[in-house]
């Protein structure tokens, strides 16, 4: 029997999409509310995501952690920039368990902890920032969408997050939850008729899905830009520099995503690496990455290095940059990238989880739920005359650098 997946709304409206992976003995699920509007103060949505699980008008958090680890549920709530997402996994038997504790999360969260969770969340993020490499992504993040939300970093937080009061948190999540797109997945050992018939039973009074206009805007455009900081106690360089891109919904997508791989993703036959460290020994690490949001992202490279390379790392970036945008990709470099491409994407939705994610992630960002099979098939049809012409349209002088050094 082939993969079985049915889509259909529940009686509140709520897309939902069943794929059947029979003989998994765990159901994962994913639900998905969209973000309309940016915080009002920093770390507001970060705090508000973490009360979530702090306990219901039902459940103390100690009752509610109980249940989760007496029957192996692991459930959690995460804020994305552009969503919140409800997730679980649970054994096939305690799928309804699961449910039921999840919508009562849902309905009925207290924030009760709030002032206790806050301390600690400070306390976190202080320890975090301790790490050289945390601090310059902390640094890069804040420069490159510098009054935005989604520059929204560590220490933007820590400066912001005294401010933030308790009715600031209840009535963010009762905005999202009352005027919300929202689409949800299960994946696993179950029938979809059997799916539609529990998530009606437990999700008929949930807010209906609106689709609202977003009010997050574009991030403003960047000019070239260099910030440093010193950290007195670092042992090393950390250099990161970056440019704005296009998101998921630009058809130069997978040419960014497979320049990505070419670059610096890929690891040990990487360009980045075997110039920088192979060849001229510069980088404890050197990569790339592409993090994209729905307005917005950004393509970077990271190197930490010896704190006397830092001008001959940066003139090696803007060397492999100069490359790719006049020097056609080889035929089989191109091979060699597309399959550790399409072999990576096919990694990241191995498990239940990973599928209901994903999905719940492509649905909720405006696309099918099986958008990764026609990313895939756009991907092979990517030319390394489309390499030059996106590197070329996005690699500009327009990028920021950010320094953390001794």
């Amino acid at each position: 029997m082939g993969i079985i997946m049915r889509e259909f709304k529940l009686k509140n409206g709520i897309n939902v999409c069943v794929k059947t992976n029979k003989n998994t003995p765990r159901i994962a699920f994913s639900l998905n509310f969209s973000i309309n509007k940016p915080e009002k103060i920093s770390g507001e949505y970060l705090l508000m995501t973490r009360l979530l699980l702090k306990g219901t008008k039902k459940y103390s958090s100690e009752e509610l952690s109980v249940i989760l680890d007496e029957n192996a549920i692991e459930l959690y709530t995460e804020m994305k920039y552009d969503y919140l997402r409800f997730r679980f996994v649970a054994l096939n038997e305690d799928f309804e368990l699961a449910l039921s504790v999840l919508t009562d999360i849902i309905k009925n969260s207290t924030f009760e902890e709030f002032e206790k969770e806050r301390i600690k969340l400070k306390g976190e993020l202080l320890a975090e920032l301790d790490s050289a490499k945390v601090k310059v992504s902390d640094l890069f993040t804040k420069t490159v969408y510098k009054n935005h939300f989604y520059g929204s970093s560590y220490t933007t937080i820590l400066e912001k997050i005294d401010s933030v009061k308790f009715e600031d948190i209840k009535n963010s999540y009762f905005e999202i939850l009352n005027h919300s797109a929202k689409t949800l997945t299960v994946v696993g050992d179950i029938d979809s008729n059997n799916a539609e018939n529990i998530l009606n039973k437990y999700f008929y009074d949930i807010p209906a899905p609106v689709n609202a206009e977003s009010e997050i805007t574009a991030p403003q455009k960047i000019n070239q830009e260099r910030v440093e900081l010193i950290k007195e106690d670092a042992e090393q360089a950390q250099i990161i520099q970056g440019w704005h891109v296009c998101s998921i919904n630009d058809k130069d997508y997978p040419s960014l995503m497979l320049l990505n791989i070419i670059l610096g993703a890929s690891g040990l036959s990487s360009r980045l690496f075997l110039e920088l460290r192979e060849k001229k020994g510069l980088a404890y690490t050197v990569r790339t990455s592409y993090e994209a949001h729905a307005k917005s992202a950004i393509f970077s490279i990271y190197i930490g290095t010896e704190p006397s390379n830092i001008k001959t790392s940066i003139d090696g970036f803007n060397e492999e940059i100069t490359k790719i945008k006049t020097i056609p990709v080889s035929d089989v470099e191109l091979f060699n990238a597309k399959n550790n491409l399409i072999g990576k994407q096919q990694f990241i939705t191995e498990t239940n989880s990973q599928q209901a994610n994903l999905m719940a992630y492509y649905s909720i960002s405006g696309f099918p739920y099986s958008y990764q099979d026609e990313i895939i098939d756009r991907i092979k049809k990517v030319t390394s005359d489309d390499l030059i012409k996106c590197a070329n349209k996005y690699f500009t002088d327009d990028y920021v650098v950010a320094i953390i050094k001794p």
